[in-house]
């Protein structure tokens, strides 16, 4: 997944002026976005190669950095890397909800990578279709690990309630409950469940909309789908 989402990604910043805005990353340039890849990319390789089992010091970024240069050092290490770094290998990761494995890491790459790809290809109007499969597991790592994550950062929802996700292109269903200041509780929904909110719609969909790309098109209780969003 991740050298497919980077060529498109690394493909799409190319062709893009680095000045233009990315309006799906309000703020951001085409520069700043390929600088947060590829400062990405720079923590996801330093836990990888050295283990650490603690959370690490991020490493500054110089000023005079050359984006597109620093991008594809930091894309061609990630390759090396994750193609040699075993999934089983013990080293820190971000969520109190997933277990300390590089595993973690070599998802989360893919993942962020695909996102990125499609803000920079939606700035373009060049939108390569998402796989149903990726977008698929995108969705069980955002509710399973990521809404955990913030736990960490201290901004948990404070929010209550429950949540049906569910895709309409493939059986999958989401059940999770929030509470302020816990982990949400995740798990495999069956189709007819209640909940206090509702999100169904194709596989891609529910992605984009869950990372804030996409309008909204949930039911019942809005506030509750909305804790579930990332940005």
């Amino acid at each position: 997944m991740f050298a497919e989402q980077a060529g498109l990604f690394r493909t799409a910043v190319a062709t893009a002026d680095l000045k233009a805005d990315v309006p799906s990353c309000p703020g951001w340039t085409f520069q700043d976005l390929a600088l947060h890849v590829a400062r990405f990319l720079h923590t996801a390789t330093r836990y990888l190669t050295s283990g650490s089992i603690v959370e690490l010091r991020p490493v500054p970024v110089r000023r005079d950095v050359d984006p597109l240069k620093y991008l594809d050092e930091q894309l061609a290490a990630a390759t090396q890397v994750l193609r040699h770094t075993s999934g089983n290998r013990p080293v820190w990761t971000f969520s109190p909800a997933a277990p300390d494995l590089a595993w973690v890491w070599h998802r989360r790459v893919a993942h962020e990578l695909n996102l990125r790809r499609w803000d920079a290809q939606a700035a373009l109007r060049t939108l390569t279709p998402t796989d149903r499969d990726q977008a698929a597991d995108a969705i069980d790592e955002l509710l399973g690990t990521l809404l955990a994550a913030r736990l960490r950062a201290d901004a948990s929802p404070t929010v209550k309630g429950t949540a049906l996700v569910a895709c309409t292109d493939n059986p999958q269903a989401w059940h999770v409950r929030l509470a302020p200041g816990v982990a949400p509780e995740v798990r495999v929904a069956g189709r007819d469940e209640q909940a206090d909110a509702r999100l169904s719609n194709r596989t891609a969909n529910v992605l984009y909309q869950l990372w804030s790309r996409m309008q909204l098109t949930g039911s019942g209780d809005l506030a509750v789908l909305r804790a579930l969003r990332m940005s």
